[in-house]
């Protein structure tokens, strides 16, 4: 009779680990966020457009008004910077992340980079799909921006959709080699792209 309840016993001890919650349970949860992927890249927008307000970062008065369109292979970005220092030229960059919130900007974290590749100019084989080429403050410091930042996109949801991801404007001009982001300086505007 004792060997019979030592042989239940046993038996609902081992019942009641195969359903615990920390055995296979949790292991086939880990499992499933394991096989989980990054979403594919796209190669089209579902977006017609969007736009980013620029607003100043580390101390800076630089601001401004850009619009996005879906063009070629990317995005075309559009409009003017102002209180940039005269006659000077600036990295500008979409950086991962949409926060601002930082004084320096450094909220929006590193350059946009959904194909995982080095920095470089936007129209070499190898660059950050945020690469975009350097803009130029005239006399007053106004920067009139007509930029394209490839292999990015509007809208879907993809790895490379850019809708929510920041835009940085550096005190520097970005010089395309170092790594990983050009050497541009500190962030003197920042701004998150919105959708229409």
């Amino acid at each position: 009779m004792k060997t019979a309840l030592l042989a239940t016993a046993s038996a609902l001890v081992l019942a009641a680990c195969a359903s615990s919650p920390t055995g296979d349970a949790s292991d086939a949860g880990v499992d499933a966020a394991a096989s989980t992927s990054t979403p594919a890249l796209a190669t089209e927008s579902t977006l017609s457009g969007a736009s980013v307000n620029l607003a100043s970062a580390s101390g800076s008065l630089v601001s401004g008004k850009l619009s996005l369109m879906p063009m070629d292979d990317g995005l075309h970005l559009t409009g003017e910077i102002g209180g940039l220092k005269p006659n000077s030229s600036h990295g500008i960059h979409i950086h991962e992340k949409g926060d601002c919130s930082a004084a320096d900007a450094s909220s929006a974290g590193g350059h946009f980079n959904p194909g995982s590749e080095a920095h470089g100019k936007v129209d070499t084989a190898t660059h950050h799909g945020g690469d975009m080429n350097n803009i130029s403050a005239n006399a007053e410091g106004v920067a009139t921006v007509d930029v394209h930042a490839k292999g990015v996109v509007l809208g879907g949801g993809a790895a490379n959709d850019a809708v929510g991801k920041a835009v940085i404007v550096h005190a520097d001009p970005d010089d395309y080699t170092s790594q990983p982001s050009g050497n541009a300086g500190a962030r003197v505007a920042c701004g998150v792209i919105s959708a229409g």
